[in-house]
Parts: structure tokens; C-alpha cells; sequence
């Protein structure tokens, strides 16, 4: 190695050196103001919720403010795309859900690689969704439900939050599976959706049980079964869709927190710290589970596993339903 490409080399281990001692610096004050969680959805809706339960106790950990931005429109993109692109330091988060996992397949091109562009710090909580049905509806088990559907093909029209929803391929991957013929009515958001239901414009709908479960307690729905493999520890009365009609159905949602890919691995793991002490504190985890949530509090590395695996799941049900968005 000649004189030059030995000063060259040592520039660039000085560099490293300099950069690695800057974000541990950064990292060792992080963080000394306000951090935004962004929200791909209206205010009200379930991953708001659970966004300001984990804010407020994160504002608390950190002693800094903790806001929630509503960013809602294009199936949460709007929100990826801006967290995606924002400053890589910590400061701008997003509440990543399902449809972060959907919309990777169902949109023929997006601005931003979620996958190359976010940095997993922890999956929050997993909730299921619930299949929900008007008091009209002459049903009252997941089976009773199939025999009507069955005996009315085609007829059955379900809401969702829109084309690629969780609302809706979770509904068509029960259809396919339990054989029946429904159609899909796309609303624009999960809120008038509900609202479709609860008015009897549409008879049913799978949705969140966040949002689900507090309308089926007081009566004003009627919930069949929920998606996941294993009941509901806030709903143990309701029996699953697999146990109860449908073998191997199994669907879950999920709230994770994402950076700035690029994200110093410091303030990563300082967030991750202090987001799985909130999560294993009693008071949090009885405040989610009155919302139908299981919380998680995984690494960053399996969370990233996860989301990956999501990706190839949902990715398949998209190209099965048809759903696709330019």
C-alpha cells in the first residue's frame, strides 16, 4: 500500500470513528425534544388508540412531549412515505399496522421501500379482528352464519375500510375458505364502515376488536367468532372462527413502531428499552387488554422477521382477492 492510499485509509477509519463517537453522543442525550408518532388513520380509530396509550406512558419514560400526527388518507401511505423520508433521529415515529404488510402488494408502485426505508424498533400489541353481524341478521354462531350465506350466494354484502383493508381480506380469506360467496363494499375508512353495519345497510363486517368489541358488549352488534387461532383473552366467551366452522383460519393485526431506516442502532435500542418496560408494566397491559390487545415488546430483529413474513403472507391473500391500486 503506497503513501497515499495509507492516509486514505486512515481518513476513512478517522471518519468512522468520528461517526460512530457522534451518534453515540446523540444517542447517550436522546431525546431532548418533542417525538412525533405518526398515525396512518383518523383519530378514534384502533391504531390511534393504542398509539396515544403508548405515547402518553413514552412521554413519561422519556421526559419529553410524545405527539400523536394524524396522517390518515391512502391506506396509511401517507404516513409511511413521511416517516420514511423524515430525519434519521428518532424523533419522527410511525405506528405501523397490517396495512403497511397489505399495501407492499397492493399498490403496483409506492413511494417508498418499507421494507429498505423503516427500521423496525417493536411490535406494540397483536389484536384480532371479530366477525360482526347486524342483530338482524338470523345467525348466531360462525356455522349458523356459513348455512345462511350458503343459502343466499352472492347476496351477502360485508364493509370494510376499503380495497386491500385488513377488514377486507380478512373477510375474503373467510369466504374462500369457508366457501361462501360474498361481496365486498369498500367505504372510505373503518368509521363508516362501522357505521354501515350498525345502520343495517350492510350485514356484516370483520373489523378490529378494539373498535368491535365495545359495540358487541353493548348489544348494538353481534359478535360470531374472531380471527386469530386462539381466543381472545378480553372476549374468552367468543370462540374462534377456526374452532368454531373454519379450520386453520387464522388472522391476526398487529400495532409496531418503526424509524427512519438509518436510525442510529443507539436511539433504536434506547426506544426499544423503554417502549417493552411500558409494555410489561401492569397498568398498561390492563389498559390494552381492555381494548382486545395482547402486548409484545419484541427485539428489533424479530419484529423485522415479522413484518417480513407478514409482507409474503398478505401479499398472497392480494393476489387471490384481486385487489390491486395504481
Amino acid at each position: 500500500m503506497n503513501t497515499n492510499n495509507r492516509m486514505m485509509a486512515a481518513c476513512r477509519a478517522s471518519l468512522a470513528v468520528l461517526c460512530f463517537a457522534a451518534a453515540a453522543a446523540a444517542a447517550q442525550t436522546y431525546p431532548t425534544k418533542a417525538i412525533r408518532i405518526v398515525v396512518g388513520f383518523p383519530p378514534g380509530g384502533a391504531t390511534d388508540v393504542v398509539a396515544r396509550a403508548l405515547g402518553q406512558k413514552l412521554s413519561e419514560a422519556v421526559g419529553q412531549p410524545v405527539v400523536i400526527d394524524n396522517r390518515a388518507g391512502a391506506a396509511s401511505n401517507i404516513a409511511s412515505e413521511h416517516v420514511a423520508t423524515a430525519a434519521k433521529d428518532g424523533y419522527t415515529l410511525l405506528m405501523g399496522t397490517i396495512s403497511l404488510a397489505i399495501n407492499a402488494t397492493l399498490y403496483r408502485k409506492l413511494p417508498y421501500d418499507a421494507a429498505k426505508d423503516l427500521a423496525p424498533v417493536t411490535q406494540a400489541t397483536s389484536a384480532p379482528f371479530m366477525l360482526v353481524v347486524h342483530p338482524s341478521v338470523p345467525a348466531h354462531s360462525v356455522k349458523e352464519f356459513i348455512a345462511f350465506a350458503r343459502a343466499k350466494p352472492g347476496q351477502l354484502n360485508y364493509a370494510s375500510a376499503g380495497n386491500g383493508s385488513g377488514a377486507h381480506l380478512f373477510a375474503a380469506m373467510f369466504g374462500s375458505m369457508a366457501g361462501i360467496k360474498i361481496v365486498h363494499v369498500p367505504y372510505k375508512g373503518a368509521a363508516p364502515a362501522t357505521t354501515a353495519v350498525l345502520g343495517g345497510e350492510t350485514p356484516f363486517m370483520l373489523d378490529n376488536i378494539v373498535t368491535t368489541l365495545p359495540l358487541a358488549q353493548s348489544g348494538k352488534l353481534r359478535a360470531l367468532g374472531v380471527t386469530t387461532i386462539r381466543r381472545a383473552a378480553a372476549a374468552p366467551n367468543i370462540p374462534t372462527i377456526a374452532e368454531a366452522a373454519v379450520p386453520g383460519y387464522d388472522a391476526n393485526s398487529w400495532f409496531g413502531l418503526f424509524a427512519p431506516a438509518g436510525t442510529a442502532s443507539a436511539v433504536v435500542s434506547r426506544l426499544h428499552g423503554d417502549l417493552v418496560k411500558i409494555l410489561r408494566a401492569p397498568d398498561v397491559r390492563e389498559r390494552l387488554a381492555s381494548l382486545g390487545c395482547e402486548p409484545a415488546g419484541t427485539s428489533p430483529a424479530d419484529f423485522g422477521a415479522f413484518f417480513r413474513a407478514e409482507v409474503v403472507k398478505w401479499g398472497k391473500v392480494v393476489r387471490e382477492s384481486g385487489a390491486q391500486i395504481d
